[in-house]
């Protein structure tokens, strides 16, 4: 993330949920996920400063003072460069906290991922961890990425999906405590509105939670559904 240039775009728009004057900061904006964080996020009024090139060394420029919250949706692409998912899992999610404790913003949400801590879960065999994993240990960034989140002090919620799929939601979301799906998928539309829904619910506050959509599944409020995970 630290060595390519960066351009802001900041996006306004009012609403009629009081959030106009609420400024978000959405490091890769122009992801899969993460243009969906966008549009969701000005849906609900908020104005949006996107990081369109996924990051810089210049990121507390790049924040500014005036954001009052951070998503981090950034991810790496598949390549033959083994050492990208550190550099955009780990240190450019490093990085981003380091920019947020210097500017004293206090709210950050990650998007991660389930199994990140497969090894602990007795998941080492499971084909996704494997897989994932053999792009440069992707899983054990992020996992270490997220360590360094829960030890700054700054207001977390870290949002692991399971797989991610482009298509519309089919089936409501289910979630659980960390170290607790290891299968199932979900849309990068709900994954966004778990992450928009973060940042209205305190609820959300100081908190791992995974998620999967279910077709079975009962629809529950999101103010019950991370009300159901307990802090650690």
């Amino acid at each position: 993330m630290e060595e390519a240039e960066i351009t802001e775009e900041v996006v306004q728009q009012s609403g009629p949920n009081g959030n106009a004057k609420k400024k978000i900061f959405v490091a890769g904006a122009t992801g899969s996920t993460g243009k969906r964080i966008v549009e969701q996020l000005l849906a609900k009024g908020f104005q949006v400063k996107a990081d369109v090139t996924e990051g810089s060394e210049r990121l507390v420029d790049a924040v500014g003072d005036d954001s009052e919250a951070v998503i981090c949706a950034t991810g790496f692409r598949p390549g033959w460069d083994l050492f990208t998912p550190w550099k955009v899992d780990n240190f450019g999610t490093v990085n981003l906290v380091e920019a947020c404790r210097k500017l004293g913003v206090n709210r950050f949400i990650l998007i991660s991922s389930i199994l990140v801590n497969g090894a602990a879960m007795g998941q080492i065999l499971n084909p996704a961890y494997i897989f994932l994993n053999v792009f440069g240990l992707t899983l054990i960034a992020k996992l270490q990425a997220e360590q360094h989140i829960r030890k700054s002090g700054i207001n977390y919620t870290i949002i692991r999906p399971g797989g991610l799929r482009n298509e519309p939601p089919s089936g409501n979301i289910v979630m659980e405590p960390e170290d607790t799906l290891y299968e199932g998928t979900i849309s990068r539309d709900q994954v966004a509105e778990v992450a928009v829904e973060a940042l209205v619910h305190p609820e959300a506050s100081y908190k791992v939670v995974e998620i999967v959509a279910r077709a079975d599944a009962p629809k529950h409020s999101y103010e019950d559904l991370f009300g159901s995970i307990k802090q650690r």
